[in-house]
């Protein structure tokens, strides 16, 4: 595709240029338009799929995905264009087009999509650069970033509600898969005595620690990758992965919850929460699922270790 004469007639303050590719290729094309001088470069739906939270570490694209480069107004679009193609052979260069953007405070645009959100009665997650709703209510300062989990995806919702309606006062915690930490510090700040906050990515690990000084918890939240978890036994035991993974995890979480302590678990879709059930019904008494918006819930309470059960 040709850019149209108009975008050379008259310049405007940005320039946005856009390739219709996949996500096998779309990681290396954002990196050539990043190395030809893209002020900033953006990853799109570009078939409105579904992309549903990802497990820990894991950065998934949909099928059909749109780059989209921003320049500057005198970038010289041409010779960036003659770059990535000759960077991009033998194969041919995706579709691409050029349009023109008026100037605006793109930052605060982006800013200005994040509101504070609340979940059950007395839980909120607010932006850093926005007023608390209510100053008395439990209040977790979040800000988008790289690590998922930040309280707007179904799963996560439901975990924060749990706890918004099950106090952790001194309660030992174990967040497994914590992503950004935002379970770990609401439980922290719900009054946990310590948690433990768990994930094979270490990116997330730093991310959760940043989270947690920001919210004044640093001193009640350890994060380790799962090997280093040490032997311990937890009230709560709360985790936001996926189902395959809770399934296989089902008997080493029923050594690290106490009797009576909770279990509970998401990233689980409808039709495999019975498969999750089972897995984890040995060691727990289940409860029947709570859903929102495609999504479920399973919680249950250890069982004491008796003769004839698994433990």
């Amino acid at each position: 595709m040709r850019p149209s004469a108009t975008a050379a007639l008259h310049p405007m303050p940005w320039l946005q240029l856009i390739f219709e590719t996949d996500e096998k290729h779309a990681p290396a094309l954002a990196e050539l338009l990043s190395e030809e001088g893209a002020v900033a470069v953006t990853l799109e739906d570009d078939a409105d799929q579904p992309l549903y939270e990802p497990p820990p570490g894991a950065t998934p694209l949909w099928q059909a995905t749109r780059v989209v480069a921003l320049f500057e107004a005198d970038h010289d679009i041409p010779a960036t264009v003659a770059a990535v193609t000759t960077a991009w052979a033998p194969s041919e260069l995706p579709a691409w087009r050029l349009e023109q953007l008026e100037d605006r405070d793109w930052s605060r645009e982006w800013m200005d999509t994040y509101k504070p959100m609340r979940f059950g009665d007395r839980l909120w997650i607010v932006p850093s650069w926005t007023e608390a709703p209510d100053p008395a209510a439990v209040n977790i300062l979040l800000d988008p970033g790289l690590a998922f989990g930040t309280g707007t995806h179904p799963t996560t919702r439901l975990c924060l509600e749990w706890l918004d309606r099950h106090p952790t006062t001194q309660q030992q915690v174990i967040d497994y898969g914590c992503g950004s930490g935002i379970l770990a510090i609401a439980a922290a700040l719900l009054g946990a005595a310590q948690v433990w906050a768990i994930d094979n990515d270490p990116q997330a690990l730093t991310a959760t620690r940043d989270n947690a000084g920001r919210n004044a918890v640093t001193a009640c939240i350890n994060t380790a990758l799962p090997e280093a978890l040490p032997a311990c036994q937890s009230d709560v035991l709360i985790a936001n992965i996926l189902a395959g993974p809770l399934i296989s995890l089902a008997p080493h979480f029923a050594t690290l919850v106490r009797p009576q302590g909770a279990i509970v678990l998401s990233g689980i879709l409808p039709d495999q929460a019975q498969q999750v059930l089972d897995a984890y019904r040995p060691w727990f008494d289940m409860a029947p699922p709570t859903g929102h918006e495609g999504w479920v819930r399973l919680e249950g309470s250890r069982k004491s270790a008796t003769f004839g059960q698994p433990d």
